[in-house]
C-alpha cells in the first residue's frame, strides 16, 4: 500500500494484540514489545510506547508458552540464568498483561522451585514514544520524543494533549533519552514467589473517541451444539465488547470502533454493518450507533470534507490522516462514503423490526431519517442518471467510496480500472431498501401513505437497476459490479452482487440466480466468498479487494440469503467461514487470501480484531442453526 520511498506498512499476521478501545497493545507472541514495526502501546490515534521488555537478572527470559483473550494475556518463560544446572527448569517467569481503556497493567512473578532462595532483579525497559498512528502505518514513524519528568517510582511523559504515566512503585528509575529502565530488587524465597507490577495510564484530551464505561452491551449467543461455532462466538463477542467505545460527552451512546490497529475509531459504514449483523444479540448497540452518527450528520456543502446536508460520515480522527505514497490526506471529519447514508436508514428500520429500538426512538431520530433520505435524492445522484454515484472531488480523498475503497478495486472483465463517477451495484440495492424502509417508518410516524413518495422512488430505482446492471457474457448472466462514468457496466463478477440479495431490489428468481453463482467454485473458495471470480482479468488471491476473502462480506451475503429464504446457499458459505475461523484460531481477520489450498493463507497486513469480521459469526450461527432444506 506504500512505496519504498515512504517505508513499508507493518505486517500484522504473526503479532499478538490485546485491547480495550481506545487502547491497544501489539507485541510478539512472547509478550515483549519492540523489534517489529507494529509493536507498541497505542491510545486513540497515537503510539505512546514502542518498547516494553522484561529482563530478569539482566537477561531476557526464554519463552515457553502464552495464552490470551481479547483484553488480557499471560506469557510464561524460564529464567535459566538464575536457575541451577539440573535439566528441569526450576525458575519460571509469569507475565500477565491486562489492557483497559486508557490503562495497561502488567504483573511479573518469579516462581522458584529451588531449595534455595534467589536474589535477583526484574527490569522493565520502556521506550516512550509520541508517533502518530498514520506514521506508524506508513512504516516511517515520526519518533517524536515526549517531555519526560521523573519522580520516585513514577515517570510522566507528555506530548501535545497526551499524558502517559508509568507507575512502578518500589523500582529504581533510570532515564536515558526516551528510554526508561525500571528495576526492582527481588528476593524469591525457596519454593516461593515474588511479584512486581507496572501500571501504565494514558489520557488524551484531544481524542475523538472515549472509553465506554457502561454495562456489557452484547449478550452471548446461546450454545449452538457445535463446539467449534461456540468457540468462535465466544472469542468474537469478547473482541466486540473490547471494541465498544463512545464519543466524549456521550458515554451512554455506545458504538463499535471499526478495528485494530488502524481503525480504532468511528467509521460510518463499518460501524453500521457490524451493528446490523449483531441485531440478534444487541442490547443497545444499534441505538448508540444511530444516535452517534446522527449527531455528526452533514449539514452543509463542503468539498474539502465531502460533507453534504443529510450525509452520514465516513470516519473521524483527531487530525488530518495522511497515507504517504498514496496521495491521500483525509480531514479529521470525513464524509467520503456513498453507502453509509442508506445503511443508516436500513439499520434504523431493521432495529425497529427486531425490537432493538422503539417507535419513540425513531421519532427522536426523525430529522436524521428525513435528511438521509433527502440526501439520496438531492445529492447522491450528481450525474442525474437515477443512481447513487461517487467521485472524489477533493483530489486527496478516497478514489473509491464504497466498501471496496482501494484505488484499483473497480475493474472490468479484462482487468482495466473503471473511471468515475462510479455507481456501485450494492449501493443501489442499499438505497432501494433504505427508501422502502424509510417509507414504512414515515407511515408509522404519520399514518398510512406518508411514505408513498419514497415507495415510488424505490420502484423507479428497481426498474432502472434491472435495465442497466444485468449483463451477459457467454451463457452466463450476472450483475455488473458498477456503472462507470460513461454509464457502461463494469462487467466483472464480484461479491458485490451478493450484497444485493435480501434488499428487495431483486426478484426471488434473480436472487436465486445470483446465489447459485456465489457458491460456485470460481467465486467461493474452501474458506469463504471471494471478492472477485477467479476467471476475471483483475483476479489475484492476495489482492485487497480483487480476489481475497473478507469475512464480513461473506457474512453480509449470508445475512441476505437468509432474508431471501436461500438457506442451502447460506449454509454452504457459513460452513466455509466456520472452517476459516478455526484455521485462524477463532479470531477472524479483516481479510485473507482467496487461494483454495488446504489451509487459508493470511493477508499479512490484515487488521484484527475487526468489528464486522467478528460480527459475521452471528449470521453464520443463524444459517447453521437448523439443517438447510
Amino acid at each position: 500500500m506504500t512505496d519504498s520511498a515512504h517505508g513499508r506498512q507493518p505486517l500484522l499476521h504473526e503479532e499478538l494484540v490485546v485491547l480495550h478501545a481506545p487502547t491497544q497493545v501489539w507485541s510478539a507472541p512472547t509478550g515483549d514489545v519492540g523489534g517489529m514495526p507494529i509493536h507498541g502501546v497505542f491510545h486513540a490515534d497515537a503510539r505512546v510506547i514502542d518498547e516494553l521488555r522484561v529482563e530478569v537478572g539482566g537477561e531476557v527470559p526464554e519463552p515457553i508458552g502464552a495464552s490470551s483473550t481479547a483484553s488480557s494475556a499471560t506469557f510464561t518463560a524460564v529464567a535459566r540464568n538464575v536457575d541451577d544446572r539440573t535439566p528441569d527448569p526450576r525458575v519460571r517467569v509469569e507475565r500477565h498483561r491486562v489492557v483497559g481503556a486508557g490503562s495497561v497493567v502488567e504483573h511479573v512473578a518469579i516462581v522458584n522451585a529451588l531449595d534455595a532462595a534467589i536474589d535477583t532483579t526484574v527490569t522493565y525497559v520502556v521506550g516512550v514514544d509520541a508517533s502518530d498512528l498514520q506514521s506508524v502505518k506508513s512504516g516511517v514513524p515520526t519518533g517524536i520524543e515526549p517531555t519526560i519528568v521523573e519522580r520516585p517510582g513514577i515517570v510522566v511523559a507528555t506530548h501535545a494533549s497526551r499524558t502517559l504515566e508509568l507507575d512502578a512503585s518500589g523500582a529504581d528509575v533510570a532515564v536515558l533519552g526516551r528510554r526508561v529502565a525500571l528495576t526492582w530488587p527481588v528476593h524469591v524465597p525457596a519454593h516461593g514467589r515474588a511479584e512486581v507490577a507496572l501500571r501504565l495510564r494514558v489520557s488524551d484530551a484531544g481524542q475523538v473517541v472515549a472509553p465506554y464505561g457502561g454495562d456489557a452491551v452484547l449478550r452471548r449467543l446461546p450454545a449452538t451444539g457445535d463446539a467449534r461455532l461456540d468457540r468462535w462466538a465466544d472469542l468474537a463477542l469478547a473482541d466486540l465488547d473490547a471494541l465498544v467505545t463512545t464519543r466524549p460527552g456521550h458515554g451512554d451512546e455506545p458504538f463499535l470502533a471499526a478495528g485494530a490497529p488502524w481503525f480504532l475509531t468511528l467509521f460510518g459504514r463499518d460501524t453500521l454493518i457490524a451493528a446490523r449483523l449483531l441485531l440478534p444479540v444487541d442490547a443497545g448497540l444499534a441505538l448508540g450507533t444511530l444516535r452517534t452518527l446522527a449527531r455528526l450528520q452533514g449539514a452543509a456543502v463542503d468539498p474539502g470534507s465531502a460533507e453534504q446536508p443529510g450525509k452520514i460520515l465516513h470516519e473521524i480522527r483527531d487530525g488530518v490522516f495522511t497515507m504517504p505514497g498514496e496521495g491521500i490526506a483525509l480531514p479529521p471529519v470525513y464524509y467520503g462514503t456513498v453507502d453509509a447514508t442508506p445503511l443508516w436508514v436500513v439499520l434504523l428500520g431493521r432495529a425497529l423490526a427486531a425490537g432493538a429500538i422503539g417507535l419513540e426512538d425513531v421519532r427522536e431520530l426523525r430529522g436524521t431519517l428525513e435528511g438521509a433520505l433527502a440526501w439520496m435524492r438531492d445529492f447522491g445522484d450528481p450525474t442525474g442518471t437515477g443512481f447513487l454515484h461517487y467521485r472524489d472531488e477533493l483530489g486527496t480523498g478516497l478514489a473509491n467510496q464504497g466498501w471496496k475503497d482501494s484505488g484499483d478495486s473497480i475493474r472490468f472483465h479484462d482487468g482495466g480500472i473503471a473511471e468515475g463517477p462510479i455507481a456501485l451495484a450494492e449501493v443501489q440495492a442499499q438505497a432501494y431498501e433504505a427508501a422502502v424502509v424509510g417509507a414504512g417508518l414515515l407511515d408509522a410516524l404519520d399514518g398510512d401513505g406518508a411514505g408513498d413518495a419514497w415507495r415510488v422512488w424505490a420502484a423507479d430505482m428497481a426498474v432502472r437497476f434491472r435495465d442497466r446492471f444485468w449483463v451477459t457474457r457467454g451463457d452466463r448472466r450476472f450483475l455488473a459490479i458498477a456503472l462507470d462514468g460513461a454509464g457502461r457496466p463494469v462487467d466483472s463478477r464480484t461479491s458485490n452482487m451478493g450484497q444485493c440479495i435480501g434488499t428487495g431490489i431483486l426478484t426471488a428468481d434473480e436472487e436465486a440466480e445470483v446465489a447459485a453463482q456465489l457458491v460456485a467454485s470460481d467465486m467461493a473458495s474452501r474458506w469463504g466468498l471471494r471478492t472477485m471470480a477467479t476467471d476475471e482479468g483483475g483476479f489475484w488471491p492476495l489482492s485487497y479487494h480483487c480476489g481475497s476473502v473478507w469475512p464480513h462480506d461473506t457474512g453480509v451475503v449470508i445475512e441476505g440469503m437468509l432474508r431471501a429464504g436461500l438457506r442451502s446457499e447460506a449454509a454452504a458459505l457459513s460452513t466455509r467461514l466456520l472452517d476459516a475461523a478455526e484455521a485462524f484460531s477463532w479470531r477472524m481477520p479483516e481479510l485473507f487470501s482467496g487461494d483454495d489450498l488446504a489451509s487459508p493463507i493470511a493477508y499479512p497486513a490484515s487488521c484484527r480484531p475487526q468489528a464486522w469480521s467478528a460480527a459475521a459469526v452471528v449470521a453464520v450461527a443463524e444459517a447453521l442453526a437448523q439443517p438447510a432444506p
